[in-house]
C-alpha cells in the first residue's frame, strides 16, 4: 500500500502547545504529514484543498467538519479530533459519506480540577490583588479571607471532571452539593440536590454542565438571583451556559461576589473580554487542560487511532463506527 497523507490543522503556535513535538513525529512515522504552516484555522476551501488526497485529517478543536468538506474529499477514510468537543463536526454528513470520526478522552481531569481549585483559592483570599498591588509598588492592606473548610461547594454536573473535583473539594474539608438530572450520587462524600437548593445552598457554584441546546444560558438571571451575594460562581465548561448579560449584572449589583471563568462565548471558547476586565472576577484564557500531561494524552492518543485506522481498524474514540464504509478500501487485520 502507497504511503498514506495524514493532514495535522493545528496552526503555528497552536500545534506546538496543543500537539507537540512527540506527537507529530510520532505522526510522520506512519506516513506524509501535511502540516499547517498559516497561524489560522483551516476552514472552507482551504480545509478541502489542504485535505484533497489525505486519508485522515487530523484535527483541533476549532477545525471544522461541515457536510460540504465530506462531501469534496474523496480520499478521506477518518477525521481525527485531537479533543472530546466534536460539536463542529457534521458526524451525519461524515457517516452519509463513510467517513469515521473519533475523539480522544479525557486526559485533562486533574489539571483542570487543579486550575478549579485554585482559581476558588484565589478568589476567597483575594491573592491576585495582593500580588498586583506589590507589583505596582505599593503595600496591599490586609483583607479578610475566606476559608473553603466548612463551606459549601456546589458542583452542577457530575461526569469525570465533576467526580474528581468533588473528591479534591471532600478532602478540603468542604461540604459538596451535586446537581446533575443524568447521574445518581452513589458516594457519602457528596449530597445529590436540585438545581434551585444547590443555587441557594452554596458558597461556591462550580458549572461542569455539558453544553447542549438543553443547558443553553442554564447559569441565568433566574440563577443568579438565588445564589448567595457573598458566593463565588466558576465556569470551567463552555461559555454557552451562562447568560453573560445575566452574569455581569450579577457581578456588578453586588448579587455576586466574584467569579472565576476559563471559558465564555468569545472565539475558542474564550473568556469574553468585557467580563474578564471586571474588578471581581478572575479570568484565565482556556487553559485548564493546558498541561504538557494532558497534552500529551490526547495527542498520542490521536497517533494510535490513526494507526489504527490505517490498519484497517475502528479504534476507540470512534463515534460513527457502523457508517465507516471508507475504511472497507483498506484491508482488514483483525476486525
Amino acid at each position: 500500500m502507497t504511503t498514506p497523507n495524514i493532514l495535522l490543522t493545528h496552526p503555528i503556535g497552536i500545534r506546538d502547545l496543543w500537539y507537540g513535538k512527540q506527537a507529530t513525529e510520532a505522526l510522520q512515522r506512519l506516513g506524509t504529514v501535511r502540516l499547517n504552516e498559516g497561524t489560522e484555522t483551516l476552514t472552507g476551501d482551504r480545509l478541502v484543498e489542504a485535505a484533497r488526497g489525505c486519508s485522515v485529517v487530523v484535527s483541533d478543536r476549532g477545525t471544522p467538519g461541515p457536510a460540504e468538506f465530506f462531501a469534496q474529499v474523496k480520499s478521506l477514510l477518518a477525521f481525527v479530533r485531537c479533543a472530546m468537543d466534536i460539536r463542529n463536526i457534521d458526524v451525519e454528513a461524515a457517516s452519509a459519506n463513510g467517513v469515521l470520526v473519533t475523539r480522544a478522552s479525557p486526559g485533562w481531569i486533574d489539571a483542570v480540577v487543579e486550575v478549579v481549585i485554585g482559581q476558588i483559592i484565589n478568589l476567597a483570599r483575594g491573592l491576585p490583588e495582593a500580588s498586583m498591588t506589590y507589583r505596582i509598588g505599593h503595600i496591599p492592606a490586609p483583607r479578610m479571607g475566606i476559608q473553603l473548610a466548612g463551606k459549601t461547594i456546589g458542583i452542577i454536573g457530575y461526569g469525570n471532571l465533576g467526580r474528581r473535583l468533588a473528591e479534591v473539594a471532600h478532602a478540603l474539608r468542604m461540604r459538596v452539593l451535586v446537581y446533575d438530572p443524568h447521574v445518581k450520587v452513589q458516594t457519602v462524600s457528596a449530597i445529590q440536590v436540585d438545581f434551585a437548593s444547590l443555587l441557594g445552598a452554596s458558597d461556591v457554584v462550580v458549572c461542569l454542565a455539558v453544553y447542549t441546546d438543553q443547558t443553553e444560558n442554564l447559569m441565568n438571571a433566574a440563577a443568579f438571583r438565588q445564589m448567595k451575594a457573598t458566593s463565588f460562581f466558576v465556569n470551567a465548561s463552555r461559555g454557552g451556559l451562562v447568560d453573560e448579560q445575566a452574569l455581569e449584572h450579577a457581578l456588578q449589583s453586588g448579587q455576586l461576589a466574584g467569579a472565576a471563568l476559563d471559558v465564555g462565548r468569545a472565539e475558542d471558547n474564550l473568556p469574553t473580554p468585557r467580563l474578564a476586565r471586571i474588578s471581581n472576577v478572575l479570568a484565565t484564557p482556556h487553559i485548564g487542560g493546558l498541561v504538557p500531561e494532558a497534552i500529551a494524552h490526547q495527542a498520542l492518543e490521536t497517533v494510535d487511532q490513526v494507526a489504527e485506522i490505517l490498519g484497517g481498524r475502528v479504534p476507540a474514540g470512534a463515534v460513527n463506527s457502523d457508517h465507516a464504509t471508507r475504511l472497507g478500501d483498506l484491508p482488514r487485520t483483525d476486525r
